[in-house]
């Protein structure tokens, strides 16, 4: 029973269409099951080598269970140098293709469609893991934990924070390493079975501050206008490509805007993502700001879908596919963005953390009990389904003796 049938066959649902949210769609040659997606997340659990544990092999695995059409992983380093912590997974050598496949394997035999994303973290890197307090690393963090700090790059030399390390300007030849770094993650991905791939471009990690006038300050021919701050970005979507076939689809996060005085803007975004839809992008991937101070750690004022207005305007003005995230969790809102054609695809973070059957959940509040015959995984579906008989038939039992006791 698909979703459409199991909502037309509820009298407590709306019969006039199946939910958009539970509605398939397609990039390229993949099929996506919904319009849920599980964002990348920063797990922070691998060791020093870049390699995934059983801990990833659990914790995404669970993930897809949960009913989302497409779960990724946490953003795949593409160099040692380019990671955020020692605890980064990596996709910067052969030795990861085989722990990643198996994880690509269990969230497609879980039913979710696998993504992975790949970083490199530009001058934001050689960082302590949060709960060490996300500070560049230090001397104490060589005495505490051995952990020695190591250089950064950027395309200018200028720290992220005020007392962070000044990075090293990066050369052409830097420029070139990186490009191919790119491109070698993306292969590694590809053989690895993953069937979308996640450009990070945001959060003032690389990709991003060679794109905003606030961190790039160069005065060849990768800063200064536009199109100079964009040349970085488009050659990375082409390096990757060259590697991710054809019949996949590639998605390209930005931050859509810097929200800082002189910063990367909107109209900007919309620009660049014209020219990555004619590099082979197919997913505008709509998050915002984190140039300097991160926003993961940061209590500010947001509310839920304040990221929408983003990818509503990339949609509309570019013509591509775009996903929104951001502080999501409510299904009724979740339905309305993709209703409304805000978003094609909507993705969830901390509320899959909080939640990981928030994707079934979601039908279960949208669909009705007839969700669990459509959309729920049959070994957990089944249950659910016989008990929520079991309270049925126990609620007309009742309602049937009120009813004839009201009668003497």
């Amino acid at each position: 029973m698909t979703a459409e049938e199991a909502l037309t066959d509820d009298p407590d649902a709306d019969t006039r269409r199946a939910p958009r949210l539970f509605t398939p769609l397609t990039l390229r040659g993949v099929a996506l099951k919904n319009r849920i997606v599980i964002s990348p997340m920063q797990q922070y659990a691998a060791g020093c080598d870049g390699l995934p544990t059983d801990y990833h092999l659990a914790h995404y695995g669970r993930l897809a269970m949960g009913g989302a059409g497409l779960v990724f992983t946490e953003a795949l380093c593409i160099s040692p140098e380019g990671r955020l912590t020692y605890s980064d997974l990596g996709s910067w050598d052969d030795a990861c293709v085989e722990p990643l496949a198996r994880i690509a394997d269990t969230m497609r035999k879980q039913g979710a469609m696998p993504g992975a994303q790949i970083l490199h973290a530009g001058r934001k890197a050689s960082v302590q893991r949060p709960w060490d307090g996300f500070e560049p690393l230090s001397g104490i963090d060589i005495g505490e934990r051995g952990e020695a700090p190591w250089e950064t790059v950027g395309p200018s030399a200028l720290p992220a924070n005020p007392g962070w390390p000044t990075p090293r300007e990066m050369t052409r030849s830097d420029i070139g390493a990186a490009l191919a770094e790119h491109a070698a993650a993306a292969r590694r991905c590809r053989e690895a079975g993953f069937d979308v791939l996640d450009i990070h471009a945001a959060h003032g990690y690389l990709i991003h501050t060679f794109l905003s006038p606030v961190s790039n300050r160069r005065s060849d021919d990768y800063g200064g206008s536009l199109e100079g701050r964009m040349r970085f970005a488009l050659e990375v979507a082409d390096a990757v490509r060259s590697e991710w076939p054809d019949d996949k689809p590639l998605f390209y996060r930005i931050s859509c805007i810097d929200d800082e005085d002189g910063g990367w803007t909107l109209d900007e975004s919309v620009e660049l993502a014209r020219a990555l839809g004619k590099r082979g992008v197919d997913v505008m991937d709509c998050s915002s700001r984190g140039l300097g101070l991160r926003g993961t750690p940061v209590v500010v004022p947001r509310e839920q879908g304040f990221q929408v207005p983003f990818a509503e305007r990339l949609k509309r003005d570019t013509g591509l596919a775009a996903m929104t995230v951001g502080l999501i969790m409510e299904p009724a809102y979740a339905e309305s963005v993709v209703a409304e054609g805000r978003a094609d695809l909507v993705a969830i973070g901390r509320e899959a953390l909080n939640d990981p059957n928030w994707p079934v959940h979601a039908a279960r509040a949208l669909i009705g009990p007839k969700s669990y015959e459509s959309v729920w995984q049959p070994r957990y579906g089944w249950w659910l389904s016989k008990r929520e008989k079991s309270l049925e038939a126990a609620r007309r039992e009742r309602s049937g003796k009120s009813g004839k006791e009201s009668l003497l």
